[in-house]
């Protein structure tokens, strides 16, 4: 049988699809583990992890295990009915992650839409916000999608230029700044402040140890609500269950998505205490396939594969190898590693502002998968149940590859 080239399934999307990406090319057709394999056949180490929603790897056996059985069994009912599965799965993750309830949805951009308007119906319904006149807190070099609402909060123009107008109630303020943030809730229409524990999208921007406490302790103070953007951060990439678990920070509302299903469906959550998600009465909020049955069964397993195979102490391990070995490699190409657990990048220093691209290209040349964002800073998140002989091939590939470039 006749083996379809790569350049044959690119030249398809080429021609049929939107040109809303720019990926690598390569055409993948089977994922294992950390392991991908492209329509030629060749092996590459996946070191993107699809943004962090393959934590637990390609493939899992036991997600796709719950899959398979939920599919044959009921797939959607939508929420004008119960299902059997949705409970359960709201009492495993509220037990798990230690919140009251859980409001399901599909995708990430969905979850913080979703904590935005949980946010302002508790500022109008709590806190006695005059209405429309609620205002939420963002940091400059945000991301959480491509929406109209995601892109008003976002300062990178290939977002939100030739977009508007744009979703008022939202203010900017520097990251990881704490005395502008403080400035900030002085106001007192402000509902919420959202902010990811470290920005992924940007390049894996680290803040001060002590800035999602001091930021946490402000908006108690403030009377306003901490809201986690963990969709990226979350779920064991940074070495814990939650990124906040590192600063002792519980967020008054939890974002959650990508690895919630371990990269088998889109999947979302938005967690809360009673006080703030009660403020959502019956037809205010939903989604016609948020909660549906094979999502319940297949996210109950993502999170079980999280625990029982304690991905997050591996993923802190792995994490501490990976950046010693990436800051050991000689060579100026390399201006800055930076990271936690495994969510980590490395920021190039060259003449060519292509070249974080080209040096994607070569790695991928060498056998492994990773893409620059922002132009100079090159994000290495592989699969949590990589091992360490596994990271260490890894690493040998990428320095070979920097060690060569010019």
């Amino acid at each position: 049988m006749e083996v379809l080239s790569s350049n044959h399934f690119i030249e398809l999307e080429d021609k049929y699809g939107a040109h809303n990406y720019h990926p690598l090319p390569v055409v993948l057709t089977k994922g294992e583990g950390i392991h991908v394999w492209d329509v030629e056949g060749k092996h590459y180490f996946d070191f993107l992890s699809a943004y962090s929603a393959v934590n637990q790897g390609h493939c899992h056996p036991k997600i796709l295990s719950a899959l398979n059985e939920q599919a044959a069994q009921l797939t959607l009912t939508s929420r004008a009915f119960h299902n059997n599965v949705l409970g359960e799965y709201e009492k495993y993750i509220t037990e798990l992650l230690g919140y009251d309830k859980v409001l399901p949805m599909n995708t990430g951009v969905e979850g913080g839409e979703t904590a935005i308007k949980l946010c302002r119906k508790w500022g109008y319904t709590k806190k006695g916000i005059p209405e429309n006149q609620a205002k939420i807190i963002f940091v400059e070099g945000n991301f959480w999608g491509r929406t109209l609402a995601a892109i008003s909060s976002s300062q990178d123009p290939s977002s939100y230029k030739g977009f508007g107008p744009y979703m008022p109630g939202y203010v900017v303020i520097p990251y990881n700044d704490i005395p502008a943030l403080e400035k900030a809730l002085q106001d007192p229409n402000v509902a919420g402040f959202m902010v990811e524990p470290i920005q992924g999208e940007a390049g894996v921007v680290v803040p001060d140890d002590n800035y999602l406490s001091d930021a946490y302790d402000l908006c108690s103070k403030n009377n306003v609500l901490f809201i986690a953007d963990e969709v990226q951060t979350g779920l064991s990439r940074t070495g814990k269950m939650l990124c906040c678990d590192h600063s002792n920070v519980r967020p008054d509302i939890l974002i959650l998505g990508k690895a919630l299903s371990g990269g088998v469906l889109p999947v979302s959550a938005v967690l809360a205490d009673d006080d703030i998600m009660l403020c959502i009465k019956p037809g205010e909020h939903g989604s016609t396939y948020g909660g549906n049955p094979l999502a319940c069964a297949v996210a109950i397993a993502a999170l079980k594969v999280l625990v029982d195979e304690n991905l997050s102490d591996h993923a802190e391990k792995m994490g501490v190898i990976l950046r010693r070995e990436l800051e050991a490699i000689d060579s100026d190409l390399i201006d800055l590693v930076r990271g936690k657990g495994l969510l980590n990048a490395i920021v190039i220093k060259h003449e060519d502002p292509e070249a974080a691209w080209r040096l994607c290209m070569n790695l991928k040349e060498n056998g492994l998968l990773a893409k620059p964002t922002h132009g100079d800073k090159i994000r290495f998140a592989p699969p949590l149940v990589i091992t360490e002989e596994e990271l260490m091939e890894c690493i040998s590939i990428i320095r070979k590859t920097v060690l060569e470039f010019s």
